[in-house]
């Protein structure tokens, strides 16, 4: 491919911000970040950023990989969300049937052997999961661990595994196996006690999915899920920062309470994103969206209507955080989590030129996978 030169009136390269630069691409990957030349054939009157990537994205463009677990499908979630600043995902299942799960399976195999832009693996949210915290998950689908899932999560041709699981339904012994296929396992949909919990922790789970929504609560003599997620240093949490799912109040105590780098943004989008659609059939219930609120028919929330360049907006603004750490939020951090941030997730020299173009709404205006 040929080389692009692209101005800006700041670049964040995931670490700093470059006032007044340019960047420079070659053959898909970044150059060097320097002072404006005047050799830019373009440029960006905002900013430009390294692209987001998201670890929980149920659907977007109308589809859901639930009811579209097609190669088709997966391509159209991945094009809805990249008009919102997105480059790279995991398509996420929520808790279905074996066929579904390894129709979805093959579809991001595919997706992965065309070498299609965005995609990094599958995150499979159930089915070992607890009724008691089901969320909108179908408690018929919810069951034990079997051979016909771990036939699955064997696979060596669909990317980075991601799990989520509860650990009172999903033993020790189990996690410890996941984590030796290379998967990664976090927990949620659980009504586990902290002890049980820091169990998971220690066989290996390093992640905590959508925090404080449908784990156990932290209180004065049980810490819960919620109390063993904010005081484990290494664990990583998603947050789902729309204003709907977690008080953003609740969002700046888990920034206070974790790590650097250890809060990620999801958006846990379910098929509305990028689409008109205002409601849905999903399953048994019906999804309606309501401002940019999702209730199932049966009341409770059912994911998000939420697109990445929206969560960044918001912890800006409503979580009082400065830009360059909500930009990480949802770009450097989850990528070094998923360990590939020498590729993706920032700006730096030999890194792969994912980039996106904000304007000064933070507004997102381009987007480029490896330099296109």
């Amino acid at each position: 491919m040929t080389g692009l030169i692209i101005s800006a009136n700041e670049i964040f390269d995931g670490v700093k911000f470059h006032p007044q630069a340019q960047l420079v691409v070659e053959n898909g990957k970044v150059v060097t970040i320097e002072a404006t030349d005047g050799r830019a054939t373009e440029h960006i009157d905002g900013i430009i950023a390294p692209g987001f990537i998201d670890l929980q994205v149920n659907g977007g463009g109308g589809v859901l990989l639930n009811t579209h677990p097609t190669l088709k499908g997966v391509k159209t979630i991945i094009a809805a969300h990249r008009q919102f600043g997105t480059t790279a995902m995991l398509p996420t299942l929520i808790t279905d049937t074996v066929e579904v799960m390894t129709q979805a399976a093959d579809a991001i195999a595919l997706a992965i052997a065309e070498d299609v832009a965005g995609v990094l693996g599958i995150h499979f949210e159930g089915p070992h999961l607890s009724v008691a915290k089901k969320g909108a998950h179908s408690q018929e689908f919810i069951r034990p661990i079997s051979g016909a899932e771990w036939t699955i999560l064997s696979r060596t041709d669909i990317g980075q595994i991601k799990v989520t699981i509860a650990p009172e339904n999903v033993g020790v012994k189990d996690i410890k196996r996941m984590v030796s296929l290379g998967i990664k396992v976090f927990l949620g949909h659980s009504n586990a006690d902290y002890a049980t919990t820091q169990a998971a922790l220690d066989a290996g789970a390093d992640g905590f999915t959508h925090l404080f929504n449908a784990m156990s609560a932290f209180t004065s003599r049980e810490p819960g899920m919620v109390g063993a997620a904010l005081l484990n240093d290494q664990a990583v949490c998603g947050l789902i920062v729309d204003g709907h799912h977690v008080d953003y109040a609740s969002c700046r105590v888990a920034l206070k309470a974790k790590p650097v780098g250890k809060v990620l943004l999801v958006t846990d989008a379910m098929s509305v994103v990028g689409s008109d659609i205002e409601r849905f059939a999903f399953f048994d219930r019906e999804i309606i969206k309501t401002g940019t609120r999702l209730n199932s028919s049966s009341g409770e929330l059912a994911g998000s209507a939420l697109d990445m360049a929206s969560a960044v907006r918001n912890t800006h603004k409503y979580i009082q955080q400065p830009l360059g750490i909500a930009l990480k939020m949802a770009s450097l951090y989850p990528a070094q989590y998923l360990g590939v941030a020498d590729r993706i997730g920032q700006l730096q020299v030999g890194a792969q030129a994912d980039f996106i173009a904000l304007n000064k709404e933070l507004v997102v205006i381009g987007s480029w996978i490896a330099g296109n």
